[in-house]
């Protein structure tokens, strides 16, 4: 077994889309995988469904904007597997409007969730991960961070913030590897949390050109999956034919 599908990999955001499917393609590859979110009903699902296909893989729940939480999946998945090599920060959410619509309990979700929940991942594994001399954080950002269309103000906000974060961490931790990821459209749940009815019309119809989460999936293992000495610092993933 190469050292790569050895690899101890805690996965955010992993009941649905995105997260569920990086849960499921790395533990295909051989990795251990612990997954958390919110609602342990989806992951304990997640779970049974990798174990029973002969992969390994834990769960417990976790909302990524409480700092004592994340810091106790990390703890839970050193005492399960001894360690932990990569962080997948994928937890996100995505309720668009206008600004004039002053969602404003709506901006605050998206600030806790999508730039203190990174905040949060990336303070539970960097002391590891500098005690290591060695670790991944992949941060799971959107071509959001680097546009802004009506109604994505804040979202694109919160996400340029996840680049800028993964840049910063880059260039202090030269023995940590960092990889942003930028979806375009993915088929998931985000669309869901929108509650201004107008935007939630135009977003399902640019959706309907959208990525599977598998495609997403797939980059983020072939990034994990590289030499030592290699590091996938960045990618953009997009539909052909999409508007974003």
């Amino acid at each position: 077994m190469s050292d790569s599908q050895r690899k101890v990999v805690v996965i955010t955001g992993a009941s649905s889309g995105i997260g569920e499917a990086v849960a499921r393609g790395l533990a295909a590859a051989g990795m251990k995988v612990v997954l958390g979110a919110r609602r342990i009903d989806r992951l304990e699902t997640v779970v049974r469904e990798i174990r029973a296909a002969g992969g390994e893989a834990e769960s417990r729940a976790l909302d990524v904007a409480d700092r004592v939480e994340f810091e106790a999946i990390v703890a839970f998945a050193e005492a399960r597997f001894g360690r932990v090599d990569v962080l997948v920060n994928n937890a996100g959410v995505m309720p668009l409007s206008p600004l004039a619509a002053q969602k404003t309990d709506e901006w605050d979700q998206m600030i806790d969730v999508n730039i203190r929940g990174v905040l949060n991942g990336i303070a539970a594994v960097l002391p590891r991960f500098q005690a290591h001399g060695a670790g991944h954080v992949v941060n799971v950002a959107s071509v959001a961070a680097y546009g802004v269309w009506p109604t994505t103000a804040v979202y694109s906000a919160t996400k340029a913030a996840v680049w800028n974060i993964t840049e910063g961490l880059r260039q202090e931790h030269p023995e940590i590897r960092t990889t942003i990821i930028s979806p375009g459209v993915v088929e998931s749940e985000l669309a869901a949390t929108i509650t201004d009815a107008d935007t939630a019309a135009y977003i399902h119809e640019a959706r309907k050109v959208a990525l599977k989460p598998e495609a997403i999936a797939k980059a983020i293992l072939y990034a994990v999956e590289q030499p030592a000495d290699v590091v996938v610092n960045e990618m953009i993933v997009r539909p052909m034919g999409g508007a974003f």
